[in-house]
């Protein structure tokens, strides 16, 4: 029913005038971020319907698709030079076997990252991807709101979908994306085109912001918490009633509270006192791990090197009430266990150079997408512009809050949301230098009428 959907929903575009080879993106988008492949069996399992979208991308756009003043930003360079490193330190891993399977699906990512911009040449098409995008995470989000509404949820207890633990649909990492997104849906309740923003769009729209908002109760995990926070504190510049939104911040977590399932409340105590859980121990001890592994190899031990910690660590839990608390400490020992870190997976896996590289790229988008805000912000024709650089900049920023605590440093949904900002930059320059060029031309002197023999 979910692939009917998706096919009915291609032939509506379709019938919009989407006959471009931008098309055939679009199908890519929606494979490599939900994978219908775990949804369904024989055809799409036996089939690398990857593959044969990417060549009907690629080959589309070289025949027919318009490359007229193509540019390539420099982030493409970086993201290419990043592809370039991890191809070397995948020859020399740690881990070679594991190394190469985790390599499969990283190029992949990255390098139609490097060529999604170059499609990106109309505001129809970034709109478009964007949807896409926004979408295929909404496959997933609507279906854990809803059972969060019924269920509760619970850390590890939410079934997405499908039973599986690993790209989108792994509790911290949708809950990341899940909240990272909620910008972009609101820009489009104000700035949609595909889908004019009338009243049942924007229910949409809201009811869809509702539901990323709940992924973290159901998932019930600490990041997608402090991505919620975070998100409150970026809102508040778009703010037009800043003293009213301060005011319903304040007001939201006494109104809620009593109507969070106790799995939740229980789990984001363990903030304050991370040292009494074993899963927050294990981290900063790996994370300690990871420096100490990035002195003696400073150029990375290539994909899946995490396999190779032994770690050490102490949990203090506080016991008893009153007078009669008692402090008990417990010394575990663990191994291979992973890095819950996208800086870290990044340090550890790739090095200095790496992590150098990958940071360069996500802080570049950052501050690219703060340039287009103050350079188009006065302009009431590109208002789409400017508001849409704000919305992709601050889910950019949710997205390295939520690194910081979950290996998500080759999401493919965080590449194509930066070849979405590469390509609206690149789209603005081209537009920009079109407006500023403005050839001379020699102005005709008026034809003198003719003189007539009356006049003569």
């Amino acid at each position: 029913m979910r692939d009917f959907v998706f096919i009915g929903f291609l032939l509506a575009l379709f019938g919009m005038g989407f006959r471009r080879p931008f098309l055939f993106v679009l199908i890519y988008v929606y494979i490599d971020l939900v994978s219908p492949q775990r949804l369904t069996y024989l055809l799409l399992n036996s089939v690398p319907i990857s593959l044969i979208a990417v060549v009907f991308a690629v080959g589309g756009w070289v025949i027919a698709d318009d490359k007229r003043d193509s540019r390539v930003a420099p982030r493409q360079i970086m993201l290419l030079l990043l592809l370039a490193y991890c191809a070397v330190t995948t020859r020399a891993a740690d881990f070679p076997i594991d190394a190469v399977g985790k390599w499969d699906w990283v190029w992949k990512a990255l390098a139609f990252a490097i060529f999604l911009p170059l499609t990106l040449r109309t505001k129809l098409r970034i709109e478009a991807l964007l949807l896409f995008m926004v979408l295929s995470a909404a496959s997933i989000i609507i279906v854990g709101g809803i059972k969060t509404l019924f269920s509760g949820g619970g850390y590890g207890e939410l079934n997405l979908i499908v039973t599986n633990n690993s790209g989108l649909y792994e509790g911290s990492t949708i809950s990341t994306i899940a909240v990272a997104i909620i910008p972009l849906i609101l820009w489009f309740t104000r700035h949609g085109t595909i889908f004019p923003p009338d009243w049942r769009v924007k229910l949409f729209c809201y009811a869809l912001a509702f539901s990323c908002l709940l992924i973290p109760v159901g998932t019930s995990t600490r990041t997608g918490l402090l991505c919620i926070v975070l998100l409150a504190v970026l809102m508040l510049r778009e703010a037009k009633r800043r003293l009213l939104y301060l005011a319903l911040i304040a007001a939201t977590p006494v109104v809620v509270y009593p109507f969070l399932p106790p799995a939740f409340i229980e789990r984001m105590q363990t903030i304050k006192g991370y040292q009494g859980d074993s899963s927050a121990s294990t981290r900063v001890a790996v994370w300690q791990w990871t420096i100490d592994y990035a002195r003696e190899h400073p150029f990375g031990g290539g994909f899946e090197a995490y396999r190779g910690n032994h770690v050490r660590f102490e949990t203090v839990k506080a016991t008893g009430e009153g007078n009669n608390i008692a402090i008990e400490r417990k010394l575990e020992v663990d191994k291979a266990r992973a890095y819950h870190s996208a800086y870290f997976e990044m340090l550890g896996e790739q090095g200095y150079i790496g992590l150098g590289l990958w940071l360069m790229i996500n802080l570049g988008g950052i501050w690219r997408m703060e340039v287009l805000r103050h350079r188009y912000r006065k302009a009431a024709e590109t208002a789409w512009a400017t508001q849409l650089a704000s919305a992709l900049q601050t889910a950019h920023i949710v997205y390295l809050l939520g690194a910081a605590f979950v290996a998500i440093a080759f999401q493919p949904f965080v590449y194509m949301l930066v070849g979405a900002q590469i390509g609206l930059d690149t789209y603005l320059a081209r537009k920009r230098a079109e407006t500023m060029w403005q050839p001379f031309r020699r102005r005709r002197a008026p034809a003198e009428p003719p003189v007539s023999a009356a006049t003569a």
